[in-house]
Order: C-alpha cells, then sequence, then structure tokens
C-alpha cells in the first residue's frame, strides 16, 4: 500500500474537454473524475485508486494485464510493419509492370515495323507468351507477321563446292571459351568421348555446339511408352536412366500456356527402331535411317518412315527444314521475315556423317536469343549438309556429363543446372521440363 505522499500526482489529458484533470485532487475534494477519464485508467492504464481510513492506495492491477498490453503493442508494431513492406513491395512490382507495359506498347505500336515483327516474333516462339502480341495488336496483324516469317528463300550450292568451302572455314574454330583458334591438321585429335565440344558468341545469343564423330552413338530416348499416363522426364533423369555422355531436347508436345507436362509426344516419332507414336499429325519429321543417315522432311507418314529404314526420329510443327541435300546440290532454306530471337535447338549432319548438336541461349540480356537464320548460318560454319529445328524456347537444353572438368572450365561461373552438367544457361520461370523425347548420345566405347 502506498500513500498519497508517497504517489506522484497523476496528470490526464481530456481530449473532448480540453481539459486537464489532477485525480488526486478530484478524490480529495470528494469530486469525480470524467467517465472517459475513468475508464482509461482502470482499462488502459490497468490501475485503480481506493480510498479508505488507511489514506489512499495505488493498486496494480496484475502483471499479466501489463503483459498482455505490452503483447499488443508489439503485435500492432509488428503488424504495421508487415503492411508497410507489402506496400512497398506492391508499388515497386506496380511500376515495373507500368514500365513493361509501356515499353511493348512503344515497341508494338510504334513507328519501327521491323522492331515490331522482332517482339511479336520472339513471343510467338514460346507457349508461355503467344497472347502477348494480341494486347497491343489486332489478331489479324498478327497473323499476317507471323504468315510473312514463313515465307523462305531457298539457296541452292553445288554439294561439291559447298563441302569445299566448309572445310576451309574449318581452318579456324572457336575453342569452349568462345575464342578462334587453329584447328589441328587432325580435327579429332583433341577429341573427348569421341566428341568435340565448343561455343560460339553471336551478337544477340550464345552457341553451345556438340560434334558427334560416329552417327550410330545418337538415337531418340523416350520418357515411357506413353500408354501409362506418366508425365515426360527431365534431362537429368534421363541421362542417368540410359547412361548417356551427353543430350539435347528434341520433338514436340503438347504445352498450352507454358504448362505441358510433357506426357506424349505429337507427330510421328520412333525410337531404336520401333515407331513409339503415331497420332497422325504432320509435322517437320527429322531422324536417323539406319544406315545412319540423317533425313529431314516437311512431312513423313509411318508407312513411307518404315520403307525408308528409319531408326529414331521425331517430329516438330512445321517449316523446320533448315538444310537438305540430293547428293548433287545442298540447299538452304532462309527466311528473312523470320527474325524472332529465342532459344534454339537443331540438329544436322556433315557429309562425312558427323553429327552436329546445336544450342543456344535467350531471354537475358546477354543473350536475347538465335534467329532461324543464325541457326542456319552456324550449321554451315561446321559444315551440315542437312539439319532440322527442334523444339526451343523453354525447351531448350544441351547436356554434357562432366564437360566442365573435361574442358577445364571453372564452375565459379556456372549456374546451379550447368553445375549438374547442362552447358546452356537455362532461363524459364520452371525447373527444366519434363519432356517426351530426348537425342541421346551413348557413351564411347
Amino acid at each position: 500500500m502506498k500513500n498519497k505522499d508517497n504517489v506522484h500526482s497523476q496528470t490526464v489529458h481530456n481530449e473532448e474537454a480540453e481539459e486537464e484533470f489532477d485525480f488526486f485532487e478530484l478524490k480529495r475534494e470528494g469530486g469525480e473524475p470524467p467517465q472517459d477519464f475513468r475508464e482509461e485508467v482502470d482499462g488502459s492504464a490497468g490501475v485503480r485508486l481506493r480510498e479508505d481510513a488507511g489514506g489512499l492506495e495505488y493498486i496494480d492491477l496484475g502483471a499479466e494485464k501489463g503483459a498482455a498490453l505490452k503483447t499488443g503493442k508489439k503485435k500492432s508494431h509488428l503488424g504495421m510493419i508487415v503492411r508497410r513492406t507489402a506496400l512497398v513491395l506492391f508499388t515497386v512490382l506496380a511500376v515495373l509492370v507500368f514500365s513493361l507495359v509501356a515499353l511493348l506498347h512503344t515497341l508494338l505500336t510504334g513507328p519501327s515495323e521491323t522492331m515490331r515483327d522482332q517482339v511479336v516474333l520472339s513471343a510467338m516462339q514460346a507457349s508461355a507468351t503467344k497472347w502477348l502480341p494480341g494486347l497491343f495488336l489486332e489478331e489479324a496483324l498478327v497473323q499476317e507477321i507471323c504468315a510473312r516469317s514463313a515465307d523462305v528463300q531457298e539457296q541452292m550450292i553445288p554439294i561439291g563446292v559447298f563441302v569445299s568451302s566448309s572445310d576451309e572455314e574449318d581452318d579456324s574454330q572457336d575453342s569452349p571459351d568462345g575464342e578462334k583458334e587453329d584447328t589441328p591438321a587432325d580435327e579429332w585429335a583433341d577429341a573427348i568421348d569421341g566428341m568435340l565440344y565448343k561455343t560460339y558468341s553471336g551478337s544477340t545469343f550464345k552457341a553451345y555446339i556438340l560434334l558427334v564423330k560416329d552417327p550410330s552413338r545418337v538415337y531418340v530416348g523416350t520418357s515411357s511408352d506413353y500408354k501409362s499416363g506418366k508425365i515426360g522426364i527431365r534431362i537429368f533423369d534421363i541421362v542417368e536412366r540410359e547412361n548417356a555422355v551427353a543430350a539435347i531436347n528434341a520433338g514436340e508436345f503438347a504445352d498450352t500456356n507454358g504448362q505441358g507436362t510433357g506426357d506424349t509426344p505429337i507427330g510421328l516419332t520412333y525410337s531404336r527402331g520401333d515407331c513409339v507414336w503415331d497420332d497422325g499429325y504432320k509435322r517437320t519429321f527429322i531422324g536417323f535411317d539406319d544406315n545412319n543417315v540423317l533425313h529431314v522432311f516437311e512431312s513423313m507418314t509411318r508407312e513411307k518412315a518404315d520403307e525408308m529404314g528409319i531408326r529414331d526420329a521425331v517430329s516438330f510443327q512445321t517449316g523446320n527444314v533448315l538444310i537438305t541435300n540430293d547428293n548433287e546440290n545442298v540447299t538452304l532454306y532462309y527466311a528473312e521475315g523470320n527474325i524472332g530471337m529465342a532459344q534454339r535447338t537443331a540438329i544436322g549432319q556433315r557429309a562425312d556423317g558427323t553429327v552436329i548438336l546445336l544450342v543456344t541461349d535467350g531471354r537475358t540480356a546477354s543473350s536475347l536469343g538465335a534467329t532461324r537464320n543464325d541457326v542456319i548460318d552456324l550449321l554451315v560454319s561446321e559444315g551440315a549438309v542437312v539439319a532440322g529445328m527442334l523444339d526451343g524456347g523453354s525447351s531448350a537444353m544441351m547436356y554434357y556429363r562432366d564437360y566442365y572438368t573435361k574442358y577445364d572450365i571453372d564452375t565459379a561461373g556456372l549456374d546451379e543446372y550447368q553445375r549438374q552438367g547442362l552447358t546452356n544457361r537455362y532461363k524459364a520461370f520452371t525447373k527444366p521440363r519434363h519432356m517426351p523425347t530426348f537425342f541421346l548420345v551413348e557413351p564411347e566405347e
């Protein structure tokens, strides 16, 4: 118990009346404080005064109530921090979205038709962004731009001249660090695993190239029997299952809005000499026959494929024939209007049978992506006399087991997927895709 003499006078401000009250003075004079003052003292301060014969008593209502009040204040303070942080993040996100929309609007509706077409065609390369051009342009215009991009300009070169010019270009090759260096007299003298790995840096992309000397080692690996309803398989898992030394993604699969699970292919598909999928869809057909010769056709039937002795093949959309030859002439299928940049995957073959596996980066500031013509030019520089485009975008991947050790590449500069075996930088909103087919490379015997 504490007397008035031992207790300091409490002065409380009454906000409504704009007055100050001395609680002890009121009690001595027999008055009563205002009701709002009584509630503030009793409810918020957690104390009350009692007067009896012994004088004034100052009573603490309890540590528990005080602790509860303190906890409430802490929670209130924490909630305020959370709300303010959320507001800041929302504001930043809103500014970024607005800036992106404004930029796209400028590019797509501005005066430069070339820039407009490039943005449209780049967006159309990915399943997840095909809807984007329609936000700013009429559907008819989008379709017109896409139709122009499909116009192909064929360039025919006698195969003897073509092979000779390719051999001359081979006098200077890219090393894994992207710099030019003289090729030894025997190109394969420094081969590892019966393969040569190199990179190339273009103006808007970086490419990863794997040359496989023995074409019989290249085959199509499948995720399942396509009858069980299983989702596709990731590249890391299939190379382990198959004990493959290298791999690239291969054929098409349903991928609405970028949400495909890769459970089944689209188009005629062969693996190890068997037709494993035939849904009747006509697609660009890319595959090897029993003589290990690569063939690329704009469409293929199962009957014709069986007659040709196709052992491993996949299909990918239409218009993806890049290079063909009839043993007399090599034909290049350029498309000057197809200026969309994207991550790309392609496969080709030299006249001597060497298989060319190619993947390019994209979707980054340092590597926007490659155009169709970029890919053709790269394949030509490697001596391809036949080639086709495979699935690209977020599907574009090349795996080469322990390549960074074999080629003495510093892993500090690699991302998490490259340290697992990817040579290219994987850029997508998801982890590496589940897919139904891959071109795999068996270990060297």
